[in-house]
């Protein structure tokens, strides 16, 4: 969806056509569930949390400035959203037999899953430029191309964002005793 179709269909719905704001929420729908799927780990959790992002840039649509993208605004709101869910709702996740890979021992996946968790930990501490092309490439496997239409700068400003945020990352990972192999 271009930046003219998003203007013309958040016009819209700003004078009242609530179907055009439906076409809206279909087309950015899925990646931002994939990214609040990503970050808390819990189907229901995280369509309930897509809901509330949408219903959030519905309410707020009039404060949107319109020269940036619409998927640049609510990936924001959606961020926010799913950080704040993850701070109240700190819980260990138990392991499942249905999570466990075969050949893997208990030990090796609570190990794996301590390690994940760290990560995602050490991509939330990124500044937010770094840690938007780290989740969009490496969680939501968009391409430079995608990435560059879904944030509205040019690939090569992707690509150079995507290559500090890697370094950014590792020295954080450093820190924190994690090596890279």
């Amino acid at each position: 969806m271009g930046t003219s179709d998003e203007a013309d269909l958040i016009a819209r719905t700003l004078a009242g056509d609530h179907r055009a704001f439906t076409t809206l929420v279909e087309a950015h729908q899925r990646v931002l569930y994939s990214l609040a799927l990503r970050m808390v780990r819990d189907p229901e959790d995280a369509r309930d949390l897509t809901q509330t992002v949408f219903v959030k840039a519905y309410r707020n649509l009039d404060r949107f400035d319109r020269n940036h993208r619409f998927f640049s605004w609510v990936y924001r709101i959606m961020m926010n959203e799913a950080l704040n869910h993850i701070r109240s709702h700190r819980q260990h996740e138990t392991l499942d037999d249905g999570l466990l890979a075969p050949g893997g021992t208990p030990e090796d996946h609570a190990e794996r899953a301590q390690v994940d968790e760290r990560v995602r930990r050490a991509v939330m501490l990124l500044q937010e430029d770094h840690r938007d092309v780290i989740v969009l490439r490496h969680f939501l496997l968009q391409s430079h191309r995608e990435m560059s239409a879904l944030l509205g700068v040019p690939e090569k400003t992707v690509k150079s964002r995507l290559h500090t945020a890697r370094q950014r990352l590792g020295e954080v990972l450093t820190r924190q005793g994690i090596h890279q192999t």
